[in-house]
């Protein structure tokens, strides 16, 4: 980036080895200064991750924050405000599955996921308005799920959270579309490749070959793609599977 030309900030929260790391490394290496977060105990996990970008020729920080913590949130969008620069791409990419029957599913279990999937990306996308509406642009993207659309058995909590933060998404789209921000939300359908999909899946190296699971570093390709649409074309909802997914 040239001296003259403005820093562009994406904050990605909720960086693991997959889908969240590939998105900012996407933006990075389309000349974004990234910051990424995930809770301070896992932060050695994350500085691993930043210096992966980094050795691409990326810029990042890593952060550790507890996004459920509205505290920490609004420490986090003041700090990149006030020392990093203007943020031009939010990204609230916190998954929360987990799997139990509903007679398993207790009240701690329930509040946590809905915390983690719903009520964190509720602030996250309060604070990037506050950071991007005085500025008259920006684009704020949630990464959504199958369970967004359909509540499937042994999956309540993680439904509820998903459609919910669905919801918040639609709802700000709705609000600040007319504000000259562009509110996204990615609906991922289907195993993905990462930690769980290696572990889980006996066949994941064919499935790559055959491209029948979805690819973190193709999904991030349409974060990037939907902040760079043109406003009088705005995708609100996208959803991404692999050609062989049944839905």
């Amino acid at each position: 980036m040239s001296e003259n030309q403005p820093k562009k900030v994406c904050l990605v929260i909720g960086v693991g080895d997959g889908v969240g790391a590939a998105i900012a490394k996407a933006f990075a290496l389309d000349g974004f200064e990234i910051v990424i977060t995930r809770r301070a105990r896992n932060l050695p996990d994350l500085e691993v991750i930043a210096q992966n970008i980094r050795d691409q020729g990326g810029v990042v920080h890593a952060r550790g924050v507890d996004a459920r913590s509205e505290e920490e949130t609004v420490a986090l969008f003041q700090e990149i405000e006030r020392d990093i620069g203007p943020l031009e791409v939010v990204v609230f990419n916190i998954g929360a599955n987990v799997r139990f029957s509903i007679e398993e599913t207790t009240a701690r279990v329930f509040t946590k996921v809905w915390e983690m999937a719903c009520f964190a990306g509720f602030l996250a996308g309060r604070e990037a308005a506050k950071a991007m509406v005085p500025r008259g642009r920006g684009t704020i993207i949630f990464t959504g799920a199958t369970a967004s659309l359909r509540g499937r058995e042994t999956f309540s909590a993680f439904a509820s959270a998903k459609a919910g933060l669905r919801a918040v998404a639609q709802s700000m789209a709705r609000e600040l579309g007319k504000k000259n921000i562009h509110v996204a939300h990615v609906v991922c359908d289907g195993s993905i490749e990462g930690v769980f999909a290696r572990e889980n899946i006996a066949d994941l190296e064919q499935r790559l070959a055959e491209d029948r699971i979805l690819k973190p570093d193709d999904i991030a390709l349409n974060y990037v793609n939907l902040h760079h649409q043109k406003r009088s074309a705005w995708t609100h909802e996208l959803d991404l599977r692999p050609w062989s997914e049944n839905w």
